[in-house]
């Protein structure tokens, strides 16, 4: 039986998630490289910085992460799911498996798959169903795929917490994007919600309203929260649900909600590139304990 503990693993995308997923397997001392496109650019050297104090070797290209390893993981932005799959499946080895962890349509998934395995590879469908940072490597995982019921023993022992949700590509993706509908749109609509009431003075008359109708939600805890998520890691989110838009499509529904919250939560992630919110990667950015400090920010920005 193969051990998955001696596999050589390539990170496809060395942001948050796949340093975090560097990080967990090279605890276990597995071997683990990683290409991100930003190696490329002058937002290299923090990537390096990582790499160098964890044991990550960095590839240069899809192809050479894709040529050496035994196991790839793509972890990208939603919007490079499907071009990964195509760079990578141009040097992939036969029957090297590919975790698709992206947060994509079904319809993409299937177009991705479509091209590992057309290259000799054994793609599986991967669907990451909560936030990583707290859980790590052991962030719920829901498998999808005909090879799905083979891989999910050798991802949990190396230290995932994958389930099989389907053989059939398509399923896992369908439940977190019609997951994410909630969730993400839930994060825009306090922001939206939030900061207008903070703008017309009745915030606090908002809050007790929500907290007898939703009592089992602290408000100004959860409020804060999604105002730090958003700050933070809008951009993506924004990627994510206009895949969450295309998932709607795809099922013959026009993305009313999803389009708005794409919209709101690339709003955010562009006052946050403006620097409105601090300074991007400083220990106060997005962590304000209370999300009025926030919307404050907001308001006289639109008020100028």
């Amino acid at each position: 039986m193969v051990d998955p503990k001696r596999w050589q693993i390539g990170l496809v995308g060395y942001g948050e998630v796949g340093k975090i997923l560097a990080e967990d397997l090279r605890q276990q001392d597995i071997k683990v490289s990683a290409y991100d496109i930003k190696l490329g650019s002058e937002h290299r050297a923090p990537l390096k910085e990582h790499a160098a104090k964890h044991g990550v070797a960095l590839a240069a290209s899809h192809a050479e992460l894709t040529a050496k390893s035994d196991f790839i993981i793509s972890a990208v932005t939603a919007s490079q799911a499907v071009p990964v799959a195509k760079a990578c499946a141009a040097a992939i080895n036969q029957g090297t498996w590919f975790l698709d962890f992206n947060s994509a349509s079904p319809g993409a998934k299937q177009r991705a798959a479509a091209l590992i395995d057309g290259g000799g590879g054994r793609y599986v469908e991967g669907a990451v169903m909560t936030s990583v940072p707290p859980y790590r490597i052991k962030v719920p995982l829901l498998l999808g795929g005909p090879g799905a019921r083979e891989i999910e023993p050798l991802l949990n022992t190396i230290g995932f917490a994958a389930k099989v949700a389907s053989d059939k590509l398509g399923v896992s993706s369908a439940v977190k994007m019609c997951r994410s509908i909630m969730i993400k749109g839930l994060e825009a609509m306090v922001i939206e919600s939030f900061t207008t009431a903070r703008a017309y003075g009745v915030e606090d008359a908002v809050l007790a309203s929500l907290a007898e109708t939703f009592p089992g939600i602290n408000w100004e805890k959860q409020g804060a929260y999604f105002f730090q998520r958003v700050i933070e890691h809008g951009r993506r989110r924004a990627e994510e649900v206009r895949e969450v838009a295309e998932t709607v499509r795809e099922a013959g529904l026009t993305p009313w909600s999803a389009q708005g919250t794409a919209e709101r939560q690339a709003w955010v992630a562009d006052l946050a590139d403006e620097g409105l919110f601090g300074v991007r990667g400083a220990a106060e950015f997005a962590r304000s304990a209370d999300w009025r400090t926030e919307a404050d920010r907001i308001l006289s920005k639109i008020k100028r």
